[in-house]
């Protein structure tokens, strides 16, 4: 196994620098994707995998390098490129490969844990028996080598293109499988059932491999219910299910977690028992959000851009809420609709008996700005599609509201989301498409720390298909804590 030393984890905010950083780059298993199968795979479309590597993914790989990792890029850029190299600078099964300890690849942190025998034929047994496998097939599995079987594990197919169980394409999303809350990690319990490889995977990663050795103690895993398994089916509300997606860690001492059509209310209810027994935080605000597939979880209708800007959708702002267009009598009728839209639930850890209700985004947002973060500025909001029907929802669908900060005010999006862009524009951010980006980067035109309110757009015709933006994308590990 690899003995490198384990990472510091710390992380306290959304926007605090970026230094460390957990992805998965688009493996096969994205191409094998049949239209039968995507809505089950939890892809709404069938994607293109060169077109989602080399014109896309790719950008964001080398963004996060140059930013966090410029050592590993800088002056390698053209022969990374160089199309007689057939992308091996990016594949991380290949001896080329940039291997970050900074843009941590997940791949190769299976493929290190599988070198140790034990690892291997427990990992194997667990995942055959996932996926249904015969004794003979584990016993071929278990004779290949690490990183051909972490690859195996991942795209579902062996090293001869033989698919033996389906792929996991939404390992992409690292920020589904586990989240940092100062120096723990919460792993999640996936709503769908073609994410549970993945959170099995994940948790041998997290308790077996070096890079996470001076954290094992802080590992947070959620309980099901108790006697759970004679629950009626209609018991959908005492399920425990969490993804990575519905939590955000917007101070040291608040946190943000999503009711949602993947995290459970009973989860919600769990998290706040355990954080605050281990005094992790004093404040946790439950927002539940409507049970549909066009939110998923929180972080696809808001994420902070900086500590007094947020990019949201205009459907929970305080005017569509409290449907200030409206006229009177249709406000009055419109009220008993309400209670299916949004609510926001404020717990206190020294009372939690007595909890803070609010009845939109834009008050619980501007409540973060002012009184956790300090900030004197007015608390600002980017509206997805610059809030204009229907670019709006079109837009927010397309992730226009998932944004991942790699530093205070400087953001990774896609560049399909003209309205969002227009907005940000308009709000005093410069925007910047990738490649430009990543060129003056490579020629020492821009410096990463001089880089201020940007936006930066990255190719997305396929990338958006599989419905999670860079927020969606990235597992941060580390992160600058931001000063008061």
């Amino acid at each position: 196994m690899d003995t490198h030393h384990f990472n510091p984890l710390r992380i306290t905010s959304e926007i605090g620098t970026l230094r460390s950083v957990l992805v998965h780059t688009p493996d096969s298993g994205l191409g094998k994707v049949v239209p039968s199968k995507a809505q089950d795979w939890l892809f709404e479309d069938i994607v293109h995998l060169d077109t989602i590597r080399r014109k896309e993914y790719d950008y964001y790989t080398k963004l996060l390098l140059y930013f966090l990792d410029p050592a590993k890029i800088k002056g390698k850029l053209k022969q990374a490129d160089d199309p007689q190299n057939n992308r091996s600078f990016y594949k991380p099964e290949h001896p080329d490969f940039f291997r970050s300890e900074k843009v941590v690849e997940l791949q190769n942190l299976l493929a290190d844990i599988l070198n140790d025998t034990g690892i291997k034929e427990k990992l194997t047994a667990s995942v055959c028996a996932v996926e249904n496998c015969s004794y003979l097939l584990q016993k071929e599995l278990a004779q290949l080598p690490s990183a051909a079987l972490a690859k195996v594990f991942i795209t579902g197919s062996l090293p001869g293109k033989t698919m033996i169980f389906p792929p996991i394409p939404n390992f992409i999303f690292t920020r589904d499988i586990g989240i940092v809350i100062k120096d723990h990690i919460l792993l999640n319990k996936p709503a769908k059932k073609a994410r549970i490889r993945e959170a099995l995977l994940a948790k041998y990663i997290f308790y077996n491999h070096p890079l996470f050795s001076g954290y094992r103690q802080n590992i947070i895993e959620l309980a099901d219910t108790r006697r759970h398994f004679l629950m009626p089916r209609d018991g959908e509300d005492k399920k425990v299910t969490l993804e990575g997606g519905d939590v955000m860690v917007v101070s040291p001492n608040h946190l943000l977690v999503g009711v949602s059509e993947r995290t459970s209310m009973e989860a919600a209810h769990q998290v706040i028992g355990i954080l605050f027994d281990k005094q992790l935080v004093n404040k946790i605000s439950v927002i539940k959000i409507p049970r549909k597939r066009d939110y998923m979880h929180i972080d696809t209708v808001f994420t902070q851009v900086k500590r007094n800007v947020w990019v949201l959708l205009g459907n929970f702002s305080k005017a569509a809420i409290r449907r200030e267009a409206a006229d009177p009598v249709q406000r009055i009728l419109d009220a008993s609709k309400k209670d299916d839209l949004l609510r926001i639930i404020q717990f206190h850890k020294n009372n939690t008996g007595k909890p803070v209700y609010m009845d939109n985004l834009e008050d619980l947002l501007t409540d973060i700005s002012t009184n956790d973060l300090k900030c004197k500025d007015k608390v600002q909001f980017i509206y997805s599609g610059n809030n204009e029907f229907p670019y709006d929802s079109r837009e927010q669908w397309t992730d226009s509201c998932n944004l991942l900060a790699l530093k205070e005010g400087v953001v990774l999006g896609y560049d399909r989301n003209d309205k969002t862009t227009e907005a940000f524009r308009r709000h005093g951010f410069a925007v910047t498409e990738a490649k430009e980006m990543v060129d003056a980067l490579e020629n020492g035109t821009i410096i990463p720390d001089k880089v201020k309110d940007t936006l930066i757009l990255i190719p997305s015709a396929e990338l958006s298909r599989a419905r999670g933006g860079f927020h969606c994308m990235s597992m941060p590990l580390l992160r600058d804590e931001i000063e008061e």
